[in-house]
């Protein structure tokens, strides 16, 4: 118990100090790598998610998901890679490979798929090495090169706004 307190504790202030530092970086071509990142803690379409990016043109094999849940359990078989808040030790480093593969992944195009600010999607997200990332309004504006205001529950329309906007920049 206090472990996790001193870890949340040590999270928020690791995090405050990278967002005041947060590098901007630009996307020059198309989009054709996405990373996505769901927090499945109150969300539970990702897969329905994955169909819509790939029915706006983007091939499944460079789509790449990763899964956030609060409470991830040992034995329960998940079709993506999944994490918790016990992957992350207390010098706020992540600790399992597949969290670390997906930080040093360049994609084109990092989709946050959560609305609520919490310090560990946030810090995944500002370590990600995305050239451009899209996320809901109601979380950090440091963070998002492009928000969509739009409810959680309707991914459809976040998919069909997010596109919107990239046609609209060339990057489609």
């Amino acid at each position: 118990m206090f472990l996790n307190y001193l870890k949340s504790f040590l999270l928020k202030k690791t995090l405050k100090k990278q967002l005041n530092n947060v590098k901007g970086q630009s996307l020059n071509g198309p989009v054709t790598k996405i990373g996505l990142i769901v927090d499945e803690s109150n969300f539970l379409e990702t897969n329905a998610l994955k169909q819509e990016i790939i029915f706006n043109g983007i091939s499944e094999d460079n789509i790449k998901i990763i899964v956030y849940r609060d409470n991830v359990k040992d034995k329960e078989v998940n079709t993506y890679p999944t994490f918790g808040f016990k992957d992350l030790n207390l010098k706020c480093e992540f600790i399992p490979n597949t969290i670390n593969e997906f930080i040093v992944d360049e994609f084109d195009l990092l989709i946050n798929y959560y609305n609520e600010d919490k310090p560990f999607l946030m810090l995944l997200t500002n370590r990600s090495n995305a050239k451009f990332k899209v996320g809901f309004s109601t979380v950090d504006k440091r963070l998002n090169h492009l928000l969509i205001n739009i409810a959680r529950e309707d991914y459809k329309g976040f998919i069909h706004e997010l596109f919107r906007y990239l046609k609209i920049l060339n990057k489609i």
